[in-house]
């Protein structure tokens, strides 16, 4: 990676739907190159999606950033079964007080609770730790 993929990462972390054209003209480039940049870097997983940033409280949603705290061995086991659940909409190994963190989205409390006891059932999850959005401020 170059200078000009960290400044194609810059761009399209402050808005993904950034048109290749303008990305181009920031750059200094033409737009078939950012295009096979941008094609490489997704190829090469450095870019694994795209998405659209929600204000939970307007779209009468529920976000909860869920701590999980899981035995060593069991790690990738517990990771494979919640990464794909509808609700998880993105899971991060972390060091900290936490060995995953999930990005959960439900429509209600009920429905998180739930999703909470799911994960709990899971062989070698020690602990659920939630906290819930209350505002998006960035």
């Amino acid at each position: 990676m170059d200078e000009k993929d960290f400044k194609i990462i810059e761009i399209l972390l402050e808005n993904a739907r950034t048109s290749k054209v303008r990305i181009a003209e920031a750059l200094g480039v033409t737009e078939t190159a950012v295009r096979k940049r941008i094609q490489k870097l997704e190829n090469s997983k450095v870019i694994i999606g795209y998405r659209a940033v929600i204000n939970y409280k307007v779209a009468n949603l529920l976000c909860s950033l869920t701590g999980v705290d899981v035995e060593p061995e069991r790690l990738w086991r517990v990771a494979e079964e919640v990464k794909n659940w509808k609700e998880v909409k993105a899971m991060w190994l972390t060091t900290g007080d936490h060995t995953l963190m999930l990005e959960i989205v439900v429509r209600d409390v009920e429905e998180l609770s739930n999703v909470h006891k799911r994960i709990e059932k899971i062989e070698g999850v020690r602990r659920v730790c939630p906290s819930i959005v209350l505002d998006v401020l960035k």
